[in-house]
């Protein structure tokens, strides 16, 4: 059972979404709340899986809750749900740990398959945006937001896991990955948690922003 926080400062949409999601099965949402304050109350009691974070909400905004969500708990996946694109949001959301980025207007069934797929540990960013989120990493590779890793980390890395470093850089899911490498998802997913520790990232999203900033999409 993935169990869901939701956040969001409008009531209606609140409601919306705790119906919706609670006619999956294998979802229980446990509060939905109004702003980033209430989140952080929630979170110590409910202890989420899942918080659907919406970025602009009073006392504290989407992207601060989820700085400090993830500062203090780093298991809890975040996916920010908002009817904003605008860059600025996108790139703070991310850069503080957020697993996935969706457009309100997404569908149901979307954002189920999204709750699941970061539950899983795949990142989930809407299509409309994914092109901006690729030129983000880009422009970041030439900013002072570099991330750091030794050489040694990278020289342990396995021609296998050199591979799916570059294909995560590309932007493919898990599935994509296996497909193309003739793995399993679950292979495929081991295999970044053990690049993950043996570069010490915290997560996918870093790993893709060094892959691009190092040059290591084109490790393979």
């Amino acid at each position: 059972m993935i169990k869901i926080l939701i956040a969001d400062d409008q009531e209606l949409i609140r409601q919306s979404l705790q119906i919706i999601l609670g006619l999956e099965k294998d979802f229980e949402v446990l509060d939905s709340v109004a702003n980033g304050l209430e989140v952080v109350r929630a979170v110590r009691k409910e202890k989420p899986d899942v918080i659907l974070m919406d970025i602009r909400m009073p006392e504290m905004d989407g992207v601060v809750c989820t700085q400090i969500i993830k500062e203090n708990y780093p298991d809890i996946k975040i996916i920010i749900l908002s009817t904003f694109d605008d860059d600025e949001y996108i790139f703070n959301a991310l850069k503080y740990g957020a697993s996935g980025y969706l457009l309100k207007g997404a569908s149901t069934s979307e954002l189920a398959e999204a709750i699941r797929k970061v539950y899983q540990g795949t990142a989930m960013i809407n299509e409309d945006i994914a092109s901006k989120v690729l030129k983000m990493f880009s422009r970041m590779a030439q900013s002072n937001l570099a991330i750091q890793v030794d050489e040694q980390q990278t020289a342990n890395l396995k021609p296998t896991e050199r591979q799916i470093v570059s294909l995560v850089g590309h932007g493919m899911s898990n599935k994509e990955i296996a497909g193309k490498l003739n793995l399993s998802e679950g292979t495929v997913r081991n295999s970044l948690s053990v690049i993950l520790s043996k570069l010490a990232l915290r997560d996918r999203t870093q790993l893709a922003i060094w892959a691009v900033q190092t040059g290591a999409v084109n490790m393979d």
